[in-house]
């Protein structure tokens, strides 16, 4: 496992268009040259994900810390997909930096389907048992080799007290806003959760936008580049931030989890949503919706 560093840095992002992902597949995959480039409606924040003709997709690193996790999905994604029950991004090839673009970077399959939101899936709590279904699978995969927590996944699958500092001054910023008490209790709880077990695979970004639908139900994850091998407790915060209720609880029943894994994954939902609400309140735009409904979701808990 690599050092955790007393403060993760702040990438240096530098976005791109489709004039440089056409310009990079003409210079170093002539044979697709004749293939519209477009970018895709949904962009994330790691890469810039463009369309290649109708089935691949260009990612490109927005940053240099991003772009660490393009060796590691070329190496690992053809190993894990066979063996899950869900359809995962794999590779169909490597790019490499030039002159005008600095990061190794990479081509897919295009993936067909919806971001996984509340409107487009038929049945929560199927879905959530899908998904359960899914980390199970990838937690039974042989981590033998894997990458653990590093910097090529912001440490995910490490101690939650990697992201103590940032927690806690995000508190500081939302004092009087939101139920810093609790959300504090809440925090220092999960900090305190133990994790003894062997380590294993994991997805490392449960996110909604990670996840794909197809007729109301799941059918792909994708972005697989914060997986690595470790404590599996951040790919449970997807337990707040999407699910609620019977969905939750069949998540958690289905996973098996013990108390303290469920406190840890509690852990990341809160820290993610603690930052971002603390970022939007210091850009003076106010408590972002999503966010703010997610600590909710997160106290009411409590």
């Amino acid at each position: 496992m690599n050092e955790t560093p007393d403060v993760l840095p702040l990438p240096d992002r530098k976005p791109v268009d489709a004039a440089v992902a056409g310009r990079l597949i003409a210079a170093q995959f002539p044979q697709w040259s004749d293939l519209e480039v477009r970018q895709v409606d949904a962009q994330g924040w790691d890469n810039c994900t463009f369309r290649l003709g109708d089935e691949m997709l260009v990612r490109l690193p927005t940053a240099e810390e991003y772009a660490l996790a393009v060796e590691k999905e070329h190496r690992w994604l053809p190993v894990l997909a066979p063996a899950l029950p869900l359809e995962v991004p794999v590779p169909v090839a490597r790019g490499v930096p030039d002159e005008g673009f600095p990061h190794n970077w990479s081509v897919y399959r295009w993936i067909g389907g919806e971001p996984a939101t509340r409107a487009v899936v038929e049945d929560m709590t199927a879905f959530a048992i899908h998904l359960a279904k899914f980390l199970v699978s990838l937690q039974r995969i042989d981590p033998t080799g894997g990458p653990g927590p590093g910097l090529h996944n912001w440490f995910r699958g490490g101690p939650l007290t990697t992201y103590d500092g940032w927690a806690r001054a995000a508190l500081e910023t939302l004092d009087g806003l939101i139920r810093t008490e609790i959300a504090e209790e809440i925090w220092e709880r999960a900090l305190r959760a133990p994790w003894d077990g062997q380590p294993v695979w994991f997805h490392g970004d449960m996110a909604s936008g990670n996840l794909l639908v197809k007729d109301g139900a799941l059918a792909a994850v994708i972005d697989f580049g914060t997986c690595g091998v470790g404590d599996p407790a951040c790919d449970l915060a997807i337990a707040w931030t999407m699910l609620t209720g019977k969905s939750r609880a069949a998540f958690r029943d289905q996973l098996g989890v013990d108390e303290a894994t469920w406190e840890r994954g509690q852990g990341w939902a809160l820290w993610k949503a603690l930052v971002v609400c603390a970022g939007a309140v210091r850009d003076g735009d106010g408590l972002p919706m999503d966010a703010s409904y997610v600590l909710e979701e997160i106290l009411a808990a409590h």
